[in-house]
């Protein structure tokens, strides 16, 4: 059992609308003399934990081919040992990124085997620094001057939200994404679901989790993710 045409397409037209709209602040962004640091092939952050709703799992994993969900399902399996051991969450992000590893979509070139389905952190998430930033180990590796010279240079830097080198307002600019997933998945399914993105993606694939989904039985939707071993609060929360 799979979510309705409905949905998906909730969650499409959701996408495309903030497409157009970051398209259009990026392009005045850059027009302004700012830079983007992005662009094809940069997978810096491709090992971050990334968060989701089950609309859009749902969306992705209608489009996975058997070998692609079988990926997804290994690295969600990963994500729930890190989950499961990790003794805070600034360890589980660690972990994450040096020991869970890239995501499994990811082509030999860097780039997204899925870009047009990816979540909407995926989307929002831009650099107005250079991309190194970007990568697991850099902030770890830097000494108490190199970080405070990084602090001044993301406040001189137009976009950042003066805490971060990432371009504040297309993030801001995102969240009517998941407020349409948000009220899309009230109206199908009388309830919520959020969490990991490898984990909700293999969820949306299993025929007896989205068939309790789709009753709006949490209760069992619980019971069906822990038999399929993907059963944690940190990964699968229900509103």
């Amino acid at each position: 059992m799979t979510a309705s045409p409905a949905l998906l397409h909730t969650v499409k037209t959701a996408y495309a609308r903030y497409e157009r709209e970051a398209g259009q602040f990026l392009r005045e962004y850059t027009a302004a003399g700012h830079t983007v640091f992005c662009g094809a092939g940069c997978f810096g952050c491709c090992n971050m934990p990334i968060r989701l709703s089950l609309a859009e799992a749902a969306l992705i994993a209608s489009v996975l081919t058997p070998e692609e969900l079988r990926r997804v399902e290994k690295h969600a399996h990963k994500v729930l040992h890190n989950a499961r051991t990790a003794p805070d969450e600034d360890e589980y992000v660690r972990r994450h990124r040096s020991k869970v590893g890239y995501c499994p979509l990811l082509g030999p070139d860097g780039a997204c085997t899925r870009y047009d389905v990816r979540p909407t952190r995926c989307r929002d998430t831009f650099s107005a620094m250079s991309a190194v930033y970007c990568q697991e180990g850099t902030w770890e590796g830097m000494n108490k001057a190199e970080r405070r010279e990084y602090q001044r240079e993301v406040r001189r830097t137009p976009g950042t939200d003066n805490e971060t080198h990432f371009i504040a307002p297309l993030e801001e600019m995102s969240e009517p994404i998941w407020n349409e997933c948000s009220r899309a998945m009230r109206r199908e399914w009388k309830l919520e679901a959020w969490g990991d993105f490898w984990v909700l993606t293999t969820l949306a694939a299993n025929p007896a989790f989205m068939a309790a989904i789709e009753r709006g039985d949490r209760g069992a939707a619980l019971k069906e993710a822990r038999r399929a071993g993907l059963e944690h609060p940190e990964v699968l929360e229900f509103a």
